[in-house]
């Protein structure tokens, strides 16, 4: 096929990619933008088979039953509660494809033809850098958010081991650019970059996670476009140019929502914590609450704001969230839904729920728009949210969540909360929301209190 036609088709797919991810910034044109971006990929994959002169299609062919049956199989079983850790692994496998193809052309560079030795060592180099670290730090970030391992190491140990991993790998790609005859360097850099990537994400805690996968994102394109230079592929240049770019995008407005440097999240700090205060500020200042009590209030209300949290993710609450948002609006009620940046494990996490439960777009509100309205607010009611709705990121200047960006829920006439217990979030401190005068504490599963609130106000 003429390389004109090829080119021609690779600029057609990655057009697809850019207006796809466009079509992802918006709910209501996220569907039609994913299958955009599939639609472009479809392309480039058929045009790359036509364009290489291909040996055996046996082996392709098996790569793509295998694939797509772990794909459909994934997409039926995972639930969205574990959504985010399934997106930490596709981004591990993502960097360990890229790495394993730069390593087979590097391995075998008469394959390629027409690709200057330095592009083609020194891309490759990158790739297989990038793309380790990728992938075992992706490992460790499923394993945190799996709640496999929950440990957070952060010794001196682990952080000079860190840096000296990372030095040697790039000291090992350097020196097998200037000598590509010594393979043995290569493969040593595949270790000390495998090692690089365990050590980077060990020391970081589940409070910082979401930071983590945008983060863990971009190095999947990046590596994928190291990839591409190595093969003098445009299209794998493009696609991982737009990955990498938009999840670094990602990773500065994750970071900006939770007042946090990308120094302090790889670092694994979050200053000191005071979750062992948390009994001696409850004691005897939390007011409890019941179902029957809160329909009372649920009663006279006019506007309310729901804030859904990562606890309404687990306890599967979504549906009968919306259940008794429809009781609401039935009789004359203004529902909102408030959604945090980070509110989940992901960017993204609590819109899919809601979504999944058929809530309006044009309920949700993001936090700058639902802000200056909690003080009109009658009733917040918040659903196993924590640190994203904790005063003392804004009121208190020693809190180690101090300026973080929150929900305003505590300016609301009443406010609500609906809490399996008055265990800390992901920042590990207490939450002052629920000693506040007017907050109520309905303690229990989400979705039991949920289904108890929706009957009660039927009665």
């Amino acid at each position: 096929m003429p390389s004109n036609l090829i080119n021609l088709a690779y600029l057609l797919a990655s057009v697809l990619f850019i207006v796809g991810i466009k079509g992802l910034s918006s709910p209501r044109t996220a569907r039609r933008g994913n299958l955009t971006s599939s639609c472009g990929m479809l392309i480039a994959v058929l045009a790359t088979l036509v364009d290489r002169h291909i040996v055996s299609f046996e082996w392709i062919v098996a790569g793509v039953v295998v694939g797509s049956l772990i794909g459909v199989v994934s997409a039926l079983k995972v639930s969205i509660t574990a959504m985010p850790q399934l997106v930490a692994l596709f981004n591990g496998f993502g960097g360990a494809a890229s790495a394993l193809v730069a390593a087979t052309v590097v391995a075998d560079p008469g394959t390629l033809q027409g690709v200057p030795p330095a592009q083609l060592y020194g891309a490759g180099s990158a790739s297989l850098l990038i793309g380790t670290a990728t992938f075992t730090g992706s490992l460790v970030a499923w394993a945190k958010l799996q709640e496999v391992y929950g440990g957070q190491p952060r010794g001196a140990a682990v952080m000079v081991g860190n840096k000296l991993s990372l030095a040697a790998s790039v000291l090992l790609a350097g020196y097998f650019l200037y000598d590509p005859a010594q393979m043995w360097v290569f493969w040593t850099l595949a270790a000390t970059a495998s090692l690089y990537g365990l050590l980077l994400t060990l020391p970081i805690g589940g409070a910082d996670m979401p930071v983590v996968i945008a983060l863990l994102n971009s190095w999947s394109g990046m590596a994928a476009a190291a990839t591409g230079f190595a093969l003098s592929n445009n299209v794998l240049i493009i696609s991982g140019s737009l990955v990498g770019a938009s999840g670094l995008f990602l990773t500065r407005v994750m970071c900006k929502a939770m007042n946090r440097s990308l120094a302090d999240v790889l670092s694994g700090d979050l200053g000191a914590t005071v979750a062992t205060q948390g009994n001696e500020i409850y004691q005897g200042r939390v007011k409890r609450t019941s179902p029957d009590e809160a329909v009372l209030i649920f009663e006279t209300a006019r506007v309310v704001a729901i804030v859904p949290g990562y606890g309404m993710a687990v306890a599967q609450a979504q549906h009968a969230v919306r259940e008794f948002a429809n009781v609401l609006q039935g009789r004359g009620v203004e529902v909102r839904y408030g959604v945090h940046p980070v509110a989940g494990r992901m960017p993204g996490h609590m819109n899919v729920l809601l979504a999944e439960a058929d809530v309006p777009y044009d309920e949700l509100y993001d936090m700058d728009q639902i802000n200056p309205t909690f003080s009109e607010t009658d009733i917040a009611l918040v659903i196993g949210a924590n640190d994203v709705v904790n005063p003392a990121a804004r009121d208190d200047a020693a809190s180690p969540i101090a300026g973080m960006p929150i929900l305003d829920v505590d300016k609301a006439r009443t406010v609500i909360v609906i809490k399996r217990s008055l265990s800390p979030g992901f920042a590990g401190i207490p939450n002052k929301l629920f000693i506040a005068p007017n907050t109520l504490m309905l303690f229990g599963d989400g979705k039991a209190m949920m289904r108890e609130l929706v009957a009660a106000m039927k009665q």
